[in-house]
């Protein structure tokens, strides 16, 4: 028992011995890497008129209230673009972008700006 608490105890003496007396140090987590997926760029933050000009006439276009929905479809992939006015009366611009496969599997959101981008310029 004794020496199950002497284990114990010991780091704790250690670590006690390499600070100031009464001062406990701070550490602070790392901060975690951001992720951006190269391509959204392209999408995030434009208006309407940019997306028809980057991969053409949307395959639906759903008004509601200030909000848009553009959706685009492809064989490869389906990309929903949700527009809304940063401000009331600014123009509604892309705030959030979902991609998924024609069969319904999500697929990655830049993967699918690239796709269609290219059959845009393809034509």
């Amino acid at each position: 028992m004794m020496r199950l608490r002497l284990f114990t105890l010991g780091p704790l003496a250690v670590l006690a011995a390499c600070g100031p007396a009464g001062r406990i140090p701070v550490v602070s987590a790392p901060t975690p890497p951001t992720r951006s997926e190269a391509g959204l760029d392209r999408v995030l933050g434009r208006d309407a008129r940019a997306l028809i000009s980057l991969f053409g006439t949307p395959n639906q276009d759903v008004r509601e209230d200030a909000a848009r929905k553009l959706q685009y479809a492809s064989g490869v992939c389906v990309l929903d673009a949700y527009l809304y006015p940063s401000a009331p009366g600014r123009e509604p611009v892309v705030t959030h972008v979902d991609a998924r496969l024609p069969t319904g599997e999500d697929i990655d959101r830049a993967s699918c700006i690239a796709a269609l981008s290219r059959r845009r310029e393809a034509r």
